[in-house]
């Protein structure tokens, strides 16, 4: 990303990143076209390279302002002295919630965790973990101090589980492959309260 981009209204700039994560989410970063990311956002092609200095540069900024937006929700939902188990109901709804609302963002998301280049997948994945791995080793290590969870679970393999749990609930609200998915395993019973007591049970036979 250049400056020219961050100098550029906040709309113009929101309406950039929604093209370009509309356009990465439905097709993918190796077939992603510039030309209609350009077209999605009422600019020109060579507009987007005075932004950007190349498609993997736009692809790296959409995925941080993405995961960015999942992070302050985590943020806001891990900062109590409640119960983990309340935290962790508070998570799944929101996730629920997010996914529900923002599908193309968990497309991408998707897609990111996926890549088959080794330097990207390396990257994407301290982008992706590094703040989700602080929030819920905090959490496990608080509840441990409290009592509230066994001590003899490493909190930093437990809070690896929990994510990928985390992870995989994202994808069956957003990806058609995991919506699908879900369904063989929960019938049509993929309804809020229904999900939010099954990963609760499971939860807190592992935690307790």
């Amino acid at each position: 990303m250049t400056y020219t981009f961050q100098n550029l209204p906040q709309e113009k700039q929101n309406r950039i990143l929604r093209a370009a994560g509309d356009e990465f989410a439905r097709h993918g970063y190796e077939n992603a076209k510039m030309s209609e990311i350009a077209r999605a956002a009422g600019v020109s092609v060579g507009s987007l390279y005075k932004y950007f200095d190349h498609k993997q540069d736009m692809y790296l900024h959409v995925i941080h302002s993405s995961i960015a937006e999942m992070e302050r929700l985590l943020v806001i939902l891990s900062q109590t002295q409640d119960d983990i188990l309340l935290k962790a109901e508070r998570i799944i709804r929101a996730i629920q919630g997010f996914s529900r609302d923002n599908p193309l963002l968990i497309k991408l998301y998707s897609g990111a965790a996926a890549q088959n280049d080794p330097v990207m997948a390396a990257h994407f994945a301290r982008e992706i973990e590094t703040a989700t791995a602080r929030i819920y080793c905090q959490a496990i290590r608080e509840a441990q101090e409290a009592g509230d969870i066994r001590k003899d679970i490493d909190p930093d393999f437990s809070a690896f589980l929990l994510h990928s749990l985390f992870m995989m609930l994202q994808f069956s609200y957003a990806c058609d492959y995991h919506i699908e998915r879900m369904k063989l395993y929960a019938g049509e019973e993929t309804r809020n309260d229904f999900v939010v007591k099954q990963m609760l049970k499971f939860l807190k036979n592992g935690l307790r």
